[in-house]
């Protein structure tokens, strides 16, 4: 007889109904991480539906999930695979499975072993666990993903030509621009927060930063299945603006605009009374009501949906919108667009389980951009710009191309340059 109980626990925990799958595998089919996987996401179904309890929450598959739910998109019974991994996830945490010790793990499962001697538990899987947990205690106490003073969230602004005034903390704002962890403190990724600020005061938009009130989205927690550890970042965010009185909030980040948008209410049980925005949403605004002047660059660019932005928000036009506005900008389609976009392997915390496996999806997306020939990768992601730059850098047909990768403010503050000099 098969144990349903493990079955019945998943269904809860992830509010899907596991039972309806028939194992068709276009979910692993288009999964992009499947080929580092073990058993891939139809099997992991099949492995619930028959008991294996200890078979899968001892298995790297369900951290190597990237969250983008390609899965659920080319699944015809609409199963959200993605929900059940975060189930899967805190099912693991619950049981003592989620630990960086393995030989801790194999005294845990010591009786199941001695059944199963074809078991092997990879060492990887604790190595991986245990850089998740540095990411988790890390948010806890700094606040962000990268362990920096969070008071230097604004860091990024040191290199503007003119700081404007307000730009933190400014009461009465129409606008907060939540600014996100990865454009706050890499690096590579302060020209995003640097465009849309000088794109804002050229358009004369009222607003301003949480600057060191910023706290992290806590979207990391959510995908590594610790919704509750984030109930208190959401907490302070959300009083945190509202105390600024804003009547919008836009953001750069995806994962923050998710997690704001469809999340955050959620956790709260109650609306959180403002309008949420993706940055490309108010720049396609800006630019239909002729407050941004745009000069001609003569581009082939192709755009990535960013898998929180597009698949699981439903943003897919404004950022195109936006780039077909841009005189001189040939606009193509790479063949996975839309709904079916592929990822480009920065999400689900997978940079910090198995970086490895995220250079693979990244080099698989670069691709599909030098199929269509393109100069530029968009993109409306600074963890999407970051891979994706990482991956130009391997592929030797796009350093051939001097193929670049640009979040879209970028191109919009470059044609707004470009008709001021004009």
């Amino acid at each position: 007889m098969i144990e349903t109980l493990f079955a019945d626990q998943v269904n809860s925990l992830s509010g899907q109904t596991l039972q309806l799958c028939y194992h068709c595998h276009k979910c692993t089919a288009g999964c992009p991480a499947a080929f580092a996987m073990e058993y891939g996401p139809d099997r992991i179904l099949r492995l619930i539906q028959f008991g294996q309890r200890e078979r899968l929450l001892a298995s790297r598959d369900i951290w190597l999930c990237l969250g983008c739910e390609m899965c659920g998109a080319h699944c015809p019974n609409e199963i959200d695979i993605a929900e059940v991994m975060i189930a899967l996830k805190e099912l693991a945490e619950e049981e003592g499975y989620r630990v960086d010790d393995c030989q801790q793990l194999r005294e845990l499962l010591a009786d199941y072993l001695v059944q199963r001697p074809e078991t092997v538990i990879d060492d990887r899987l604790c190595m991986g666990i245990g850089r998740l947990n540095l990411l988790s205690q890390t948010i806890a106490t700094a606040h962000n993903i990268s362990g920096d003073d969070n008071a230097d969230r604004l860091i990024w602004s040191q290199n503007l030509e003119h700081v404007p005034s307000g730009l933190e903390g400014k009461q009465g704002a129409e606008i907060v621009y939540f600014v996100g962890c990865v454009a706050s403190f890499f690096p590579r990724s302060y020209r995003v927060p640097q465009a849309l600020t000088s794109i804002l005061v050229a358009s004369g938009v009222d607003f301003t930063t949480l600057g060191g009130q910023e706290w992290c989205c806590g979207y990391p927690l959510l995908s590594m299945g610790r919704l509750e550890q984030a109930k208190t970042l959401i907490q302070h965010n959300v009083t945190q603006v509202r105390e600024l009185g804003a009547s919008r909030i836009i953001f750069t980040c995806p994962s923050c605009y998710h997690m704001w948008k469809f999340v955050y209410p959620e956790v709260l049980e109650e609306e959180i009374g403002l309008e949420v925005l993706h940055a490309t949403e108010l720049l396609d605004e800006l630019i239909a009501q002729g407050a941004i002047e745009l000069g001609e660059l003569p581009l082939r660019v192709t755009y990535h949906d960013p898998c929180d932005l597009g698949r699981k928000s439903h943003v897919f036009e404004p950022p195109r919108r936006v780039l077909r506005s841009i005189p001189g900008l040939t606009f193509v389609e790479m063949s996975s667009s839309g709904q079916i976009s592929e990822c480009c392997g920065g999400g689900g915390n997978l940079e910090s389980f198995d970086p490895d496996v995220v250079s693979e999806v990244s080099l698989r997306r670069i691709a599909r951009a030098c199929e269509v020939g393109a100069q530029v990768v968009a993109s409306a992601c600074q963890q999407c710009e970051r891979t994706l730059t990482a991956a130009v850098r391997k592929s030797e047909e796009a350093r051939r191309a001097r193929m670049r990768v640009m979040d879209v403010t970028e191109l919009v503050w470059k044609a707004a340059q470009k008709a001021g000099s004009e």
